[in-house]
């Protein structure tokens, strides 16, 4: 369980990052949902969150703002006391192929998926440290690990996320701050309902489990990576993919 724990999730509005703010209202923690442009949504989950007798707030955030991340989070510590769990949720696509992708689709996803968790964690690793312990959680993708055709921009900030992710463990793992990676495969949510059926068709058998996953199994994921029980798990990266990256 994690109660008393204070829960930092990005782009917790929709999707898995919903999913996972649930999940983690539902262990106990007092859960903060960070949105940049989706307040409505990010009330519902809230009032959702209070409604199964969860705690919850909402912040408002891009998480691509160096400086605004960084009053983001002095305010939440000043709030709640502590950061005690991160996960850095919040992506965007901007797909298509090489040949053709402008440098503004390059950037803007390198920029919020790679640079934004850069971002967080850069404000929160040093209340984890004087704390002695904290659990960060970073969004990648078997995009990531596997590489895909026409994401060549969101494949380059998701295998980032990765090394991101190693090289922040090793620095913070003695003063008792684990960082992992969840790298998500083909999972029901908005970013996957825009895809043609033969798109979906060609997916599925690649997928050893023959489906697409649901937000729910990223967010058991994220659940187990920051509990008590994964004290001794770090600079991972864990495929929950169906077995697309085995």
């Amino acid at each position: 369980m994690l109660n008393g724990k204070v829960a930092v999730v990005t782009g917790a509005s929709r999707g898995i990052g919903r999913a996972v703010a649930l999940k983690l209202a539902g262990e106990g923690a007092t859960v903060i949902i960070n949105y940049n442009g989706s307040k409505e949504r990010a009330e519902e989950v809230k009032k959702e969150i209070e409604a199964a007798g969860g705690k919850a707030e909402i912040r408002q955030c891009n998480v691509s703002d160096f400086s605004a991340c960084g009053e983001m989070f002095k305010e939440i510590i000043s709030t709640f006391g502590s950061v005690d769990i991160l996960v850095n949720n919040a992506g965007i696509t901007r797909d298509g192929l090489l040949m053709k992708m402008s440098e503004e689709d390059y950037d803007a996803v390198l920029n919020t998926n790679l640079k934004g968790t850069f971002n967080c964690i850069r404000f929160v690793a040093r209340q984890m440290i004087k704390q002695r312990g904290g659990r960060i959680i970073n969004m990648a993708s078997v995009s990531g690990v596997l590489g895909n055709a026409g994401q060549a921009n969101y494949s380059a900030s998701k295998a980032g996320v990765i090394g991101l992710t190693k090289s922040v463990a090793r620095e913070l793992a003695s003063r008792g701050v684990t960082v992992n990676a969840v790298a998500p495969g083909f999972v029901n949510t908005e970013m996957t309902e825009v895809l043609s059926d033969k798109v979906k068709e060609g997916a599925v058998a690649q997928i050893p489990i023959g489906k697409f996953g649901e937000p729910e199994d990223i967010a058991n994921a994220v659940a187990f990576l920051a509990s008590d029980d994964a004290g001794y798990i770090t600079g991972q990266v864990l495929n929950v993919d169906g077995g697309m990256a085995m």
